[in-house]
């Protein structure tokens, strides 16, 4: 199977031409040579067009496409997979690559479960400048249940989505169901936490492979980092799906412990953008999430909030947002 499915790389891009390079070189020296890489492109101007002519024109592997006018995050997304010819689809992100034995480590649990539909490893974390930082993998992979422990089938595979175990990009599966899925823009910044997550919810089986298979690199130019300390976080976008979702009961301790990890990061929010009551509500309403009172985090988080009421929009209460969430939130720039 490793030779002759094809696999089609959705890659969406967005101003970002010097970045995009290694993406694509990454790509192009998977050991797995069946392959196709499909480009949508939003920028706002020439350089990435011309990027990819001048390298890539001649490479049939590539099928790059620029969108004028641009579709935004999701809808680029959306269009790459319509786009996509392959047996199965891997996503990666543009300022993000994959390492060379990616889809060959992640093709091959094909052969092991005949009936798969996904499969995804860990990340690396990186800076700006693609170096991989070990430390910061390590509590990254760890802070999305990605153990050794936890390798293999996932049972149910649901649960893998709502936990954000499922990484934002580097991962593979039956084209055929992801593009039934499709990629939802109704939730801004969390598309991707919005995807993975309906995306599990659907699959029959789904492998985590505990090796590292692409890396996450973090820049201060993503769209998440832009908004993440303003009510338009994908934090917030992600709570709010996950309150609305409708899920068996045997998924409800998942969404449980989703919950404890997001709802102490959007009351945080709520208060440094002058939503205090809405903050207060939250966090008495969701008391498992502090560890029913024991968490020293609840009082820091009341404390803004009675700051955000006395003084709103004061300096004091900024400071202690960005303080708890470099503090506490692990998230990734595109996932909450």
């Amino acid at each position: 199977m490793t030779t002759t499915t094809k696999v089609s790389i959705c890659l969406p891009t967005y101003n970002r031409p010097e970045l995009l390079v290694r993406c694509i070189e990454s790509c192009l020296m998977q050991t797995h040579a069946n392959i196709e890489i499909v480009i949508g492109d939003d920028s706002s101007d020439d350089r990435t067009a011309q990027l990819v002519a001048s390298r890539y024109g001649r490479d049939p592997r590539i099928a790059y496409r620029r969108n004028v006018p641009a579709l935004g995050q999701a809808p680029n997304v959306a269009s790459l997979f319509e786009r996509a010819s392959g047996d199965k689809i891997l996503l990666i992100h543009d300022d993000d690559y994959l390492l060379v034995h990616c889809i060959e480590k992640l093709l091959a649990q094909w052969e092991r479960y005949p009936d798969l539909e996904v499969a995804f490893g860990d990340q690396y974390e990186t800076d700006h400048d693609g170096r991989i930082m070990h430390a910061a993998s390590e509590r990254m992979n760890l802070a999305y249940h990605r153990t050794a422990s936890a390798s293999g089938l996932q049972n149910p595979p649901g649960r893998v989505g709502i936990v954000q175990m499922f990484p934002n990009n580097g991962w593979l599966a039956n084209a055929a169901l992801v593009k039934r899925i499709g990629y939802d823009d109704h939730y801004g910044t969390c598309c991707d936490y919005v995807f993975g997550t309906r995306l599990c919810l659907a699959a029959k089986r789904v492998c985590y492979v505990n090796e590292y298979v692409s890396c996450y690199r973090i820049t201060d130019v993503s769209v998440s980092q832009a908004t993440r300390t303003s009510i338009n976080a994908s934090s917030i976008a992600a709570w709010r799906f996950l309150n609305s979702l409708a899920l068996p009961p045997e998924l409800e301790p998942a969404r449980k412990l989703a919950m404890r990890r997001l709802v102490p990061i959007v009351v945080s929010l709520l208060a440094r953008n002058r939503e205090a009551r809405a903050g207060l509500q939250l966090a008495l309403g969701n008391l498992h999430a502090y560890r029913f009172g024991f968490s020293p985090r609840l009082y820091y988080h009341l404390l803004m909030i009675w700051k955000a009421t006395r003084r709103p929009g004061s300096e004091s209460v900024a400071l202690l947002a960005i303080k708890d969430e470099q503090g506490v939130d692990t998230s990734r720039a595109r996932m909450p």
